[in-house]
Protein backbone atom coordinates (compact mmCIF):
# COMPACT_ATOMS: atom_id res chain seq x y z
CA UNK A 1 0.00 0.00 0.00
CA UNK A 2 1.07 3.27 -0.89
CA UNK A 3 1.44 5.93 1.94
CA UNK A 4 -1.04 8.48 -0.43
CA UNK A 5 -3.77 5.67 0.34
CA UNK A 6 -4.27 5.76 3.31
CA UNK A 7 -6.89 8.17 4.04
CA UNK A 8 -5.73 9.15 7.51
CA UNK A 9 -2.50 10.97 5.94
CA UNK A 10 -4.99 12.20 2.65
CA UNK A 11 -6.68 13.87 5.40
CA UNK A 12 -3.76 14.99 7.50
CA UNK A 13 -2.27 16.50 3.98
CA UNK A 14 -5.69 17.93 2.93
CA UNK A 15 -5.90 19.69 6.56
CA UNK A 16 -2.54 21.33 6.35
CA UNK A 17 -3.10 23.28 3.09
CA UNK A 18 -6.92 24.12 4.51
CA UNK A 19 -4.87 25.60 7.36
CA UNK A 20 -1.93 27.43 5.55
CA UNK A 21 -3.67 28.90 2.02
CA UNK A 22 -0.82 30.51 1.15
CA UNK A 23 0.12 26.78 -0.10
CA UNK A 24 -2.11 27.70 -3.55
CA UNK A 25 0.29 30.41 -4.25
CA UNK A 26 2.17 27.31 -5.77
CA UNK A 27 0.37 27.66 -8.50
CA UNK A 28 1.57 27.91 -12.00
CA UNK A 29 5.01 27.30 -10.32
CA UNK A 30 7.87 24.56 -10.56
CA UNK A 31 9.81 23.21 -7.88
CA UNK A 32 12.61 21.03 -7.70
CA UNK A 33 13.14 18.61 -4.96
CA UNK A 34 16.43 17.02 -3.67
CA UNK A 35 16.03 13.78 -1.41
CA UNK A 36 12.10 13.79 -2.68
CA UNK A 37 11.88 10.35 -1.18
CA UNK A 38 12.90 11.34 2.55
CA UNK A 39 11.33 11.74 5.68
CA UNK A 40 11.10 15.63 5.05
CA UNK A 41 10.90 15.90 1.28
CA UNK A 42 8.57 13.11 0.22
CA UNK A 43 6.20 15.04 2.88
CA UNK A 44 6.67 18.16 0.79
CA UNK A 45 6.03 16.57 -2.51
CA UNK A 46 2.86 15.14 -1.14
CA UNK A 47 1.64 18.41 -0.10
CA UNK A 48 2.00 20.08 -3.97
CA UNK A 49 0.49 16.97 -5.85
CA UNK A 50 -2.53 17.29 -2.87
CA UNK A 51 -2.35 20.93 -3.42
CA UNK A 52 -2.74 20.84 -7.60
CA UNK A 53 -6.35 19.03 -6.99
CA UNK A 54 -7.83 21.93 -5.70
CA UNK A 55 -5.87 24.67 -8.54
CA UNK A 56 -6.06 25.38 -11.76
CA UNK A 57 -3.10 24.87 -13.16
CA UNK A 58 -0.71 22.61 -11.09
CA UNK A 59 2.58 23.38 -10.00
CA UNK A 60 5.70 21.41 -11.81
CA UNK A 61 7.18 19.09 -9.52
CA UNK A 62 10.55 17.93 -10.09
CA UNK A 63 11.95 15.32 -7.74
CA UNK A 64 15.44 14.99 -8.09
CA UNK A 65 17.66 11.72 -6.81
CA UNK A 66 19.49 8.71 -7.82
CA UNK A 67 16.68 6.10 -8.65
CA UNK A 68 13.19 6.56 -10.65
CA UNK A 69 12.28 3.06 -9.31
CA UNK A 70 12.48 4.31 -5.68
CA UNK A 71 10.32 7.45 -6.55
CA UNK A 72 7.77 4.96 -8.27
CA UNK A 73 7.91 2.86 -4.94
CA UNK A 74 7.43 6.01 -3.20
CA UNK A 75 4.86 7.89 -5.32
CA UNK A 76 3.35 5.29 -7.69
CA UNK A 77 0.13 6.54 -9.63
CA UNK A 78 1.70 10.06 -9.48
CA UNK A 79 4.84 9.30 -11.71
CA UNK A 80 2.49 9.04 -14.48
CA UNK A 81 1.05 12.71 -14.09
CA UNK A 82 2.20 15.33 -16.72
CA UNK A 83 2.85 17.82 -13.56
CA UNK A 84 5.77 15.29 -12.25
CA UNK A 85 8.98 14.95 -13.46
CA UNK A 86 12.11 13.29 -12.00
CA UNK A 87 15.46 14.26 -12.50
CA UNK A 88 18.44 11.99 -11.87
CA UNK A 89 20.93 13.71 -9.01
CA UNK A 90 23.41 12.46 -6.67
CA UNK A 91 24.29 14.92 -4.24
CA UNK A 92 27.55 14.13 -4.26
CA UNK A 93 29.13 15.26 -7.17
CA UNK A 94 26.24 17.83 -7.30
CA UNK A 95 25.51 17.38 -11.29
CA UNK A 96 22.60 18.18 -11.68
CA UNK A 97 21.01 16.70 -15.43
CA UNK A 98 18.23 18.95 -16.43
CA UNK A 99 18.67 21.85 -18.48
CA UNK A 100 15.41 24.45 -17.39
CA UNK A 101 14.47 27.24 -15.59
CA UNK A 102 12.84 26.53 -12.45
CA UNK A 103 10.86 28.83 -10.10
CA UNK A 104 11.77 27.18 -6.70
CA UNK A 105 14.77 24.34 -5.55
CA UNK A 106 15.03 22.76 -2.17
CA UNK A 107 18.56 21.17 -1.26
CA UNK A 108 17.52 18.40 0.99
CA UNK A 109 19.41 15.43 -0.07
CA UNK A 110 21.47 14.26 2.91
CA UNK A 111 22.70 11.49 5.57
CA UNK A 112 20.20 12.10 8.61
CA UNK A 113 20.20 9.04 10.43
CA UNK A 114 22.57 8.28 13.02
CA UNK A 115 24.07 5.47 11.79
CA UNK A 116 24.93 6.71 8.61
CA UNK A 117 26.46 9.61 9.65
CA UNK A 118 28.51 7.46 11.57
CA UNK A 119 29.19 5.08 8.87
CA UNK A 120 29.33 7.46 5.74
CA UNK A 121 30.84 11.10 7.66
CA UNK A 122 32.70 11.56 3.87
CA UNK A 123 29.48 11.10 1.81
CA UNK A 124 27.53 13.69 4.43
CA UNK A 125 30.30 16.10 3.88
CA UNK A 126 29.97 16.13 -0.07
CA UNK A 127 25.90 15.53 -0.08
CA UNK A 128 25.72 19.01 1.99
CA UNK A 129 28.88 21.06 0.60
CA UNK A 130 29.23 19.54 -3.50
CA UNK A 131 25.83 19.29 -3.46
CA UNK A 132 24.62 22.33 -2.34
CA UNK A 133 27.49 23.98 -4.76
CA UNK A 134 25.69 21.78 -7.96
CA UNK A 135 22.01 23.66 -6.58
CA UNK A 136 23.36 27.11 -6.38
CA UNK A 137 25.86 26.99 -9.81
CA UNK A 138 22.45 25.36 -11.92
CA UNK A 139 20.24 28.32 -9.87
CA UNK A 140 23.21 30.85 -11.23
CA UNK A 141 22.89 29.87 -14.74
CA UNK A 142 19.29 29.25 -14.79
CA UNK A 143 18.09 32.52 -13.09
CA UNK A 144 16.16 30.67 -10.32
CA UNK A 145 13.68 32.35 -8.41
CA UNK A 146 14.96 30.91 -4.64
CA UNK A 147 16.59 28.37 -3.33
CA UNK A 148 16.36 27.14 -0.12
CA UNK A 149 18.66 24.50 2.10
CA UNK A 150 17.31 22.40 4.54
CA UNK A 151 20.03 22.67 6.98
CA UNK A 152 19.82 21.46 11.01
CA UNK A 153 19.18 22.51 14.59
CA UNK A 154 23.15 20.58 15.14
CA UNK A 155 24.42 23.59 13.38
CA UNK A 156 24.73 24.93 16.59
CA UNK A 157 26.05 22.31 18.01
CA UNK A 158 27.09 22.60 22.23
CA UNK A 159 25.91 25.57 23.94
CA UNK A 160 25.68 26.46 27.34
CA UNK A 161 22.05 27.56 27.54
CA UNK A 162 18.70 25.58 29.02
CA UNK A 163 16.18 26.93 26.66
CA UNK A 164 14.76 27.31 23.17
CA UNK A 165 17.84 28.27 20.83
CA UNK A 166 16.86 31.53 18.72
CA UNK A 167 18.58 31.79 15.07
CA UNK A 168 21.52 33.40 16.32
CA UNK A 169 22.76 31.23 19.17
CA UNK A 170 25.78 29.30 18.62
CA UNK A 171 27.95 26.44 20.60
CA UNK A 172 30.86 24.65 20.08
CA UNK A 173 31.39 21.87 17.67
CA UNK A 174 34.18 19.68 17.49
CA UNK A 175 35.89 19.44 14.68
CA UNK A 176 37.94 15.90 15.24
CA UNK A 177 34.50 13.69 15.54
CA UNK A 178 33.84 12.81 12.07
CA UNK A 179 29.94 12.06 13.54
CA UNK A 180 30.08 16.28 13.39
CA UNK A 181 30.47 15.45 9.59
CA UNK A 182 26.72 16.10 9.50
CA UNK A 183 27.04 19.77 11.55
CA UNK A 184 29.45 20.76 9.67
CA UNK A 185 28.45 20.31 6.70
CA UNK A 186 25.44 21.75 7.45
CA UNK A 187 27.39 25.02 8.84
CA UNK A 188 29.45 24.68 5.25
CA UNK A 189 26.44 24.32 3.16
CA UNK A 190 24.97 27.68 4.86
CA UNK A 191 27.59 29.55 4.34
CA UNK A 192 27.94 28.97 0.67
CA UNK A 193 24.13 29.73 0.23
CA UNK A 194 24.89 32.93 1.82
CA UNK A 195 27.82 33.40 -0.69
CA UNK A 196 27.04 33.12 -3.49
CA UNK A 197 24.30 35.93 -2.78
CA UNK A 198 26.54 38.12 -2.09
CA UNK A 199 28.89 36.89 -4.82
CA UNK A 200 26.24 36.32 -7.46
CA UNK A 201 22.79 37.67 -5.77
CA UNK A 202 21.01 34.84 -5.76
CA UNK A 203 18.28 34.82 -3.72
CA UNK A 204 18.76 31.97 -1.01
CA UNK A 205 16.89 31.20 2.56
CA UNK A 206 17.52 28.65 4.67
CA UNK A 207 15.65 26.10 7.71
CA UNK A 208 17.16 24.27 10.12
CA UNK A 209 14.53 21.58 11.45
CA UNK A 210 14.59 19.99 15.15
CA UNK A 211 13.95 16.32 15.11
CA UNK A 212 11.41 14.84 12.70
CA UNK A 213 9.27 12.30 13.32
CA UNK A 214 5.83 11.11 11.18
CA UNK A 215 4.95 7.95 8.88
CA UNK A 216 7.19 8.94 6.06
CA UNK A 217 10.14 8.13 8.05
CA UNK A 218 12.09 4.91 6.91
CA UNK A 219 11.95 1.68 9.03
CA UNK A 220 15.76 1.72 9.06
CA UNK A 221 15.68 5.13 10.26
CA UNK A 222 17.72 4.69 13.41
CA UNK A 223 16.58 8.07 15.39
CA UNK A 224 14.74 6.76 18.25
CA UNK A 225 11.36 8.77 17.37
CA UNK A 226 11.56 6.37 14.38
CA UNK A 227 12.35 3.52 15.88
CA UNK A 228 10.04 3.73 18.74
CA UNK A 229 7.12 5.07 16.07
CA UNK A 230 7.36 1.51 14.12
CA UNK A 231 7.78 -0.39 17.24
CA UNK A 232 4.87 1.21 19.00
CA UNK A 233 2.48 0.02 15.94
CA UNK A 234 3.96 -3.52 15.87
CA UNK A 235 3.16 -4.24 19.33
CA UNK A 236 7.09 -4.35 20.49
CA UNK A 237 8.07 -2.75 23.62
CA UNK A 238 10.09 0.51 23.71
CA UNK A 239 13.85 0.62 24.29
CA UNK A 240 15.15 3.82 25.83
CA UNK A 241 19.21 4.03 25.96
CA UNK A 242 19.51 6.94 28.15
CA UNK A 243 17.74 9.04 31.05
CA UNK A 244 15.35 9.91 28.46
CA UNK A 245 16.22 14.02 30.15
CA UNK A 246 16.96 15.88 26.33
CA UNK A 247 14.77 17.79 25.00
CA UNK A 248 14.20 18.43 22.00
CA UNK A 249 11.98 20.10 19.30
CA UNK A 250 9.89 17.30 17.66
CA UNK A 251 7.75 18.18 14.85
CA UNK A 252 5.36 16.19 12.94
CA UNK A 253 6.55 15.72 9.36
CA UNK A 254 3.80 17.11 7.40
CA UNK A 255 4.20 20.29 9.90
CA UNK A 256 8.35 20.52 8.87
CA UNK A 257 7.31 20.07 5.16
CA UNK A 258 4.42 23.05 5.26
CA UNK A 259 6.88 25.50 7.27
CA UNK A 260 9.49 24.69 4.46
CA UNK A 261 7.17 25.74 1.55
CA UNK A 262 6.42 28.87 3.90
CA UNK A 263 10.04 29.84 4.71
CA UNK A 264 10.59 29.21 0.70
CA UNK A 265 7.76 31.38 -0.64
CA UNK A 266 7.64 34.73 2.17
CA UNK A 267 11.32 34.00 4.25
CA UNK A 268 13.54 36.87 4.47
CA UNK A 269 16.43 36.57 1.53
CA UNK A 270 19.74 35.29 3.41
CA UNK A 271 17.71 34.35 6.60
CA UNK A 272 17.77 31.03 8.70
CA UNK A 273 14.64 29.90 9.88
CA UNK A 274 14.13 27.51 13.01
CA UNK A 275 11.73 24.65 12.43
CA UNK A 276 9.99 23.79 15.23
CA UNK A 277 6.46 23.55 16.37
CA UNK A 278 5.86 24.98 19.97
CA UNK A 279 3.46 22.39 20.99
CA UNK A 280 6.13 19.61 20.78
CA UNK A 281 9.05 20.81 22.74
CA UNK A 282 9.67 17.39 25.16
CA UNK A 283 12.35 15.26 26.70
CA UNK A 284 12.75 12.01 25.00
CA UNK A 285 11.29 9.98 27.59
CA UNK A 286 7.95 12.15 27.29
CA UNK A 287 8.37 10.74 23.74
CA UNK A 288 8.65 7.51 25.06
CA UNK A 289 5.91 7.28 27.44
CA UNK A 290 3.35 9.07 24.96
CA UNK A 291 4.02 6.00 22.42
CA UNK A 292 4.29 3.57 25.25
CA UNK A 293 1.08 4.48 26.88
CA UNK A 294 -0.86 5.21 23.13
CA UNK A 295 0.47 1.31 22.06
CA UNK A 296 0.37 -0.25 25.59
CA UNK A 297 3.48 -1.49 25.17
CA UNK A 298 6.11 -1.82 28.18
CA UNK A 299 9.00 1.13 28.11
CA UNK A 300 12.13 -0.63 29.37
CA UNK A 301 15.40 1.48 29.81
CA UNK A 302 19.10 -0.32 29.12
CA UNK A 303 22.74 0.69 28.94
CA UNK A 304 23.89 1.65 25.24
CA UNK A 305 27.18 0.07 23.70
CA UNK A 306 30.06 2.42 22.95
CA UNK A 307 28.99 2.13 19.36
CA UNK A 308 25.56 3.44 20.40
CA UNK A 309 26.90 6.02 22.32
CA UNK A 310 29.10 7.49 19.50
CA UNK A 311 26.02 7.74 17.52
CA UNK A 312 24.21 10.13 20.07
CA UNK A 313 23.04 13.70 19.27
CA UNK A 314 25.84 15.17 22.11
CA UNK A 315 23.10 18.24 22.85
CA UNK A 316 21.15 17.73 25.75
CA UNK A 317 18.66 20.61 24.40
CA UNK A 318 18.30 20.95 21.32
CA UNK A 319 14.97 22.61 21.22
CA UNK A 320 14.14 25.60 18.99
CA UNK A 321 12.58 28.76 19.16
CA UNK A 322 10.16 29.33 16.38
CA UNK A 323 9.26 32.88 16.99
CA UNK A 324 10.56 33.90 13.34
CA UNK A 325 8.66 31.15 11.60
CA UNK A 326 5.63 31.99 13.39
CA UNK A 327 5.84 35.60 11.81
CA UNK A 328 5.19 34.08 8.62
CA UNK A 329 2.12 32.86 9.14
CA UNK A 330 2.77 29.03 9.76
CA UNK A 331 0.00 26.71 11.03
CA UNK A 332 1.26 23.74 12.50
CA UNK A 333 -1.52 21.06 13.02
CA UNK A 334 0.27 18.85 15.33
CA UNK A 335 1.12 19.21 18.88
CA UNK A 336 3.48 15.64 20.07
CA UNK A 337 0.27 13.54 21.04
CA UNK A 338 -1.93 13.73 18.20
CA UNK A 339 1.37 13.56 16.27
CA UNK A 340 2.46 10.49 17.28
CA UNK A 341 -0.91 9.15 17.49
CA UNK A 342 -1.64 9.56 13.91
CA UNK A 343 1.76 7.91 12.80
CA UNK A 344 1.19 4.64 14.84
CA UNK A 345 -2.12 4.71 13.39
CA UNK A 346 -1.02 4.99 9.98
CA UNK A 347 2.10 2.40 9.86
CA UNK A 348 -0.41 0.22 11.84
CA UNK A 349 -2.94 0.74 8.63
CA UNK A 350 -0.05 0.39 6.12
CA UNK A 351 1.37 -3.08 7.93
CA UNK A 352 -1.89 -4.51 8.12
CA UNK A 353 -2.90 -3.66 4.43
CA UNK A 354 0.46 -4.75 3.16
CA UNK A 355 0.10 -8.13 5.48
Amino acid sequence: MYLYENKMWNDDVSEVIKLNQWIKEYESKSVLITGAIGGVCSAIVDILIKNNEVVNNPTEIYVAGRSFEKMKNRFGKYTKENFFHFVEFDATDGKLNIDKNIDFMIHGASNSSPDMLEQEPVETLLENVIGMYGILKYGKKHEVVRILYVSSSEIYGKLDYDGCRKEDQYGKTDLLIPRNAYAIGKQAGENMCVSFSKEYQIDTVIVRPGHIYGPTMSANDKHVSSQWAYNASQGSDIIMKSSGSQVRSYCHCLDCASAILAVLLKGERCKAYNVSNPNSVISIKQLAQILSEYSNVELKVETPSYKEVQRFNPMSNSSLDSTELLKLGWNCIFDAKNGLEHTVNILREIKSELS
